[in-house]
């Protein structure tokens, strides 16, 4: 469905942050209702730069913490994340001994990262501590110790030891609220000639194309209609999806069969998916019939030949949130 099979990522993605931490420590959050404090480390780091901007990031190394330490260099308006929110987040980390730069998404807003809180998790829990409690437009400077970070094995790949804290300046951009689970609103007819669609009791869809020849033209129908926002051009949406080859009759992917939503720009894929989701609402699910020049034929099919180039694909999508 995307152009490529993976999308290129600054730095530490949330996903890499997760792969990379899967077994380190949990740490201890704090009580419910409370923040991570400022502490003697993370009021050490001085930052230039307003919110949006490059941050120019100085302090006296090494910083240490026994937990997690957060200052708020801007705060920002609105409701505060709180675990089980997902956040939109630009940031720079760099190491607390050698003041190294690790990673950054640039500032530019074309790199901002998503991030689930979970104070909860094994997993680099001090990131999550350090957004919960943040409000959109708030800068703040954290300083993570390994025992709420990587652990003792540290990430040599990133020249980051056991024993050297993380200190990042993060810039809350949004708050993402759930996304549904599956398409949720009115089911609507189907037009006469369109491939037919079952759901199974988890939502996925099961597809039946209709005798006859593939369509040679792009063609759309909402199955279900939502309520939701309109997804527009250039947001990123998070669907669950079952594409499958008219030609040869076979699925070729399928987040559902993954147990996963997906989750993408509408930039990032082909013209005919962009297509059949700009200008749905979110909740909805739609069936897109899809023609060579607006899926894989300009590309001449996909890679592993499960497309050819002149097949007609056909994508049934529930569209579960955007941002």
């Amino acid at each position: 469905m995307r152009r490529s099979s993976a999308f290129i990522s600054l730095g530490l993605s949330a996903g890499l942050l997760f792969s990379l931490a899967a077994c380190a420590p949990g740490g201890t959050a704090p009580a419910d209702g409370e923040c991570a404090p400022s502490g003697a480390a993370s009021d050490a780091v001085t930052v230039d730069g307003a919110f949006g901007s490059v941050p120019a990031i100085a302090f006296d190394g090494p910083l240490t913490a026994e937990a997690t330490q957060r200052t708020v260099l801007e705060q920002g308006d609105g409701d505060a994340a709180s675990n089980g929110d997902t956040v939109v987040i630009e940031y720079t980390v760099l190491n607390g001994e050698t003041g190294d730069e690790i990673a950054s998404t640039g500032f530019t807003g074309d790199n901002a990262e998503r991030f689930p809180i979970d104070t909860a998790s094994e997993q680099l829990v001090g990131f999550s501590l350090l957004l919960d409690c943040a409000s959109p437009g708030t800068r703040l400077a954290g300083v993570i110790p390994p025992v709420e970070g990587f652990g003792v094995e540290g990430v040599p790949e990133l020249g980051l030891t056991g024993a050297e804290a993380l200190v990042f300046v993060i810039d809350v951009v949004s708050i993402v609220g759930p996304s549904l689970e599956r398409a949720e609103g009115e089911p609507q007819e189907s037009p006469e000639g369109f491939p037919t669609v079952e759901l199974g009791e988890d939502g996925a869809p099961t597809i039946t194309l209709p005798a006859g020849d593939p369509f040679t033209e792009f063609d759309l129908a909402v199955l279900i209609l939502g309520d939701g926002p309109v997804v527009e051009d250039g947001q990123t949406v998070t669907v669950q999806y079952t594409g499958l080859n008219w030609n040869t009759g076979a699925i070729f992917d399928s987040s559902w069969a993954r147990g996963t939503p997906a989750e993408f720009p509408t930039s990032g894929v082909i013209q005919g998916f962009r297509d059949a989701l700009v200008g749905q609402t979110v909740g909805s699910q739609v069936i897109a019939i899809i023609p060579p020049d607006l899926g894989y034929g300009p590309a001449g099919g996909t890679p592993d030949g499960s497309i050819g180039p002149n097949d007609v694909i056909v994508f049934v999508v529930d569209i579960l949130g955007v941002s």
